[in-house]
């Protein structure tokens, strides 16, 4: 069973972060209809901006978390596919962890 972890625009320009085991078009659309009262209920309409698939649950939702606690400019590189920037901006220097390995 596939799992997704996925970066969102809402409509007010702020990013979401989220995982789901369920097929990423049902999710977003979850998120566009207001099905779950939460952050992006009040900010629709959402645009998936990236997502990446893992085979486990628990790999998706570890990566959610790495990407939770990104900053902005982080997620930009990652969503524009911007690797150099990408470890430019990353704390630990070179490696920027299970991320940009898997997006090789």
């Amino acid at each position: 069973m596939s799992a997704f972890v996925y970066i969102l625009r809402c409509a007010d320009g702020k990013y979401y972060v989220g995982s789901t085991r369920d097929s990423l078009e049902k999710r977003i659309a979850e998120h566009n209809s207001g099905f779950y009262d939460g952050y992006t209920a009040g900010r629709r309409p959402v645009e998936l901006l990236w997502s990446q698939d893992f085979d486990r649950i628990t790999d998706a939702i570890a990566a959610e978390r790495q990407l939770k606690g990104w900053s902005r400019s982080k997620k930009e590189a990652l969503i524009s596919g911007d690797l150099n920037l990408l470890r430019l901006l990353s704390k630990r220097g070179a490696k920027t962890g299970a991320m940009e390995e898997r997006k090789s």
